[in-house]
């Protein structure tokens, strides 16, 4: 009855309504487990369309922006042959086509060399080139952010320094201190303090132009103008030669001690190009938007009016700054201010999409399943591989643990990042790090796609050498296998010169259960 009101009489409901009804509709469905080949009726450039202030960029990797648009998101370029793919949609207003990236990076690696704008605009971005801080970008590797949006297995964009996304012709974009408006959905758990992880307005010849020439959001943890409160990361305005969180650059604001570490992240900065900008964010997965900042514009010269030069900027500064990580899911900017109540709605549809929910598969070595792996030595049969700041351990995990250590304790399977017939890990509360070797020691890191990150990243599973469980060897070094000594875990082998390669209950400490995952 509830979707018969809202296909017979739209009439009868206001624009904001049928949004949030058609959000309520997807988590629902959601809820109960079923996927959707399509998004909600209203999607973030419909809102803010209706609202008047229309998207004049929209760009995602995970899914489209307009209800109606059935095109691509973005192209792809294998390594074996320098062939490219674009990759669509399974259907229109829907979820990106994974799958068919899947098939045509088969048996050798992607880059992502374009991202589509969905606009009329027609603004797609395109590998940076060398700007005034840095030398030519290179594109991100395709499989490096894998990630579940809708019930979807999609990818995302992960940046690391040295890679970034622009177009320096664009149309429609804001110039010379007209208003617009930006989000992103970005990652709060995959960034750092270099310059500069941006979305947004730059100058159009790749070089510092002077102040107020930039107007884009920036995520990170670089304080550039002290103080900042907390440890960030902070949504900030980039508006070139300064990240500012207020009009006087600094936090004026006690309570922004930014976002922690959450994984998804919606980051918005609106700004009339006169006398006024604003910063908010939102965790993507749940709740509404913060204001952190709504006021003047800076008070150095140069920032009122603004002197936007139109271009769009993903990934670093305006100069090509390109020391920064991040993430990168979707993202638009749209021709003039959008309301509060616009931006409200939007956040309520980017919820509603189900960032980074379940797999629908548990406790299996299927690509895909969500599992923890819990020890068999007869010491530690309640412990599990977790991460820790940033190494892998084994510490006890029960019912009564902290949702974190939950978190820390599940993983994503997926295919082997060097060889798909064997399995990589991926961090849930990391989204893009994967469990890798170095220096024989394991540990939760980022994917930069190299061939040395795949092979560390990769194991090869077999029967549990103490006959129990199942043992991972290590793709590149095949007689070492994933094994705890003293809590920590490593690759080790069956007697050696290292303590944990020691022969005592090494069958034991080598075999593993794989389990449900301890995270919801």
């Amino acid at each position: 009855m509830f979707l018969r009101l809202l296909r017979t009489r739209p009439h009868r409901l206001r624009n904001a309504t049928l949004a949030a009804l058609s959000a309520l509709v997807t988590v629902l469905a959601l809820a109960v487990g079923v996927p959707q080949a399509s998004a909600a009726t209203s999607l973030p450039c419909d809102i803010y369309a209706t609202a008047g202030t229309p998207c004049v960029a929209a760009h995602s990797l995970v899914r489209a922006l307009y209800s109606s648009y059935n095109g691509s998101l973005y192209q792809v370029q294998r390594a074996s042959d320098s062939a490219t793919a674009n990759i669509g949609l399974l259907a229109a207003g829907g979820y990106a086509n994974a799958a068919a990236q899947d098939s045509f990076c088969s048996g050798t690696t992607c880059i992502i060399t374009k991202i589509y704008d969905q606009s009329a605009r027609h603004n797609d971005l395109t590998v940076e080139g060398a700007g005034g801080a840095g030398v030519a970008e290179v594109g991100a590797p395709a499989d490096a952010l894998p990630v579940t949006v809708g019930g979807h297995q999609v990818y995302g964009l992960e940046i690391s320094a040295g890679m970034g996304y622009r177009d320096n012709s664009t149309s429609g974009v804001a110039t010379n201190g007209a208003a617009e408006g930006m989000y992103m959905v970005t990652s709060g758990t995959h960034v750092n303090g270099s310059c500069c992880f941006d979305y947004g307005n730059a100058e159009t010849n790749n070089q510092d132009t002077g102040n107020g020439h930039m107007d884009a959001i920036n995520f990170g943890t670089e304080c550039w103008f002290a103080p900042c409160y907390g440890s960030g990361p902070w949504v900030q305005a980039d508006l070139e030669n300064g990240l500012f969180q207020s009009d006087s650059g600094y936090s004026k604001n006690t309570a922004n001690t930014g976002t922690g570490a959450i994984p998804f992240v919606t980051a918005l900065l609106k700004n009339n190009g006169q006398d006024h900008f604003a910063l908010k964010y939102g965790n993507a997965q749940s709740g509404s938007l913060t204001t952190t900042y709504s006021g003047g514009e800076p008070t150095t010269s140069g920032y009122s009016p603004m002197h936007q030069e139109g271009a769009i900027v993903l990934g670093t500064g305006g100069d090509n700054s390109n020391g920064s990580i991040g993430s990168f899911f979707e993202g638009v900017m749209t021709a003039g201010i959008p309301t509060d109540a616009a931006d409200n709605s939007v956040q309520a549809n980017i919820v509603s999409v189900g960032y980074g929910g379940s797999t629908g598969t548990t406790g299996t070595l299927a690509a895909g399943s969500e599992i923890s792996l819990r020890a068999t030595t007869s010491c530690c049969t309640a412990d599990y591989i977790r991460h820790q700041n940033n190494a892998a351990v084994i510490s006890a995990i029960t019912s009564s643990s902290s949702t974190l250590d939950k978190g820390d304790a599940t993983w994503i399977v997926r295919k082997g990042l060097a060889d798909s017939s064997c399995y990589s890990f991926e961090s849930r509360n990391y989204p893009g790090d994967f469990l890798r070797h170095y220096n024989y020691q394991l540990y939760r890191q980022p994917m930069v796609g190299t061939a040395q990150f795949r092979q560390d990243a990769t194991f090869c599973a077999s029967t549990g050498k103490s006959g129990t469980g199942t043992s991972f060897a290590s793709y590149n070094y095949p007689t070492r296998y994933l094994r705890h000594y003293n809590y920590n875990v490593y690759i080790a082998s069956n007697g050696g010169s290292n303590a944990f390669d020691s022969a005592t209950s090494w069958t034991d400490d080598v075999s593993w259960v794989v389990t449900a995952p301890w995270a919801p």
